[in-house]
């Protein structure tokens, strides 16, 4: 019966949003024109949601997702050849869990990891 999760992360300012998603992640912009508080963007089969949170203290943002990943390493490489900032403690690599796994932090503070099964 359940299709899809589709994660809704804060934002404090949709064209910032709209560039560090589209531009530097390379996600597709596929909709809300007709609500400028709100933004979708999807890369292969995954949307994000962003709702607009104008007072949202970054320093007390805790949103975050956990996307899978086939090709971890590639997907890292992707990101540091476009000059994206790997959070201070998420550079990839093999972790306990059985994951290989980095992480970014977006203009509003929201965590992405990004991870692949190593078992």
């Amino acid at each position: 019966m359940l299709t899809a999760i589709i994660p809704k992360l804060p934002m404090r300012d949709r064209t910032l949003t709209y560039n560090y998603y589209v531009e530097k992640l390379g996600f597709k912009y596929i909709g809300s024109d007709d609500f400028e508080q709100y933004l979708i963007v999807e890369k292969d089969d995954l949307q994000i949601h962003f709702f607009e949170f104008k007072t949202l203290d970054p320093k007390e943002n805790y949103g975050q997702i956990y996307i899978r990943t086939n090709n971890v390493d590639k997907l890292y490489q992707d990101v540091l050849e476009n000059n994206v900032e790997i959070h201070p403690n998420g550079h990839l690599e093999n972790k306990p869990w059985q994951q290989r796994e980095f992480s970014l932090l977006d203009p509003d503070n929201n965590l992405l990891t990004f991870g692949q099964d190593k078992s």
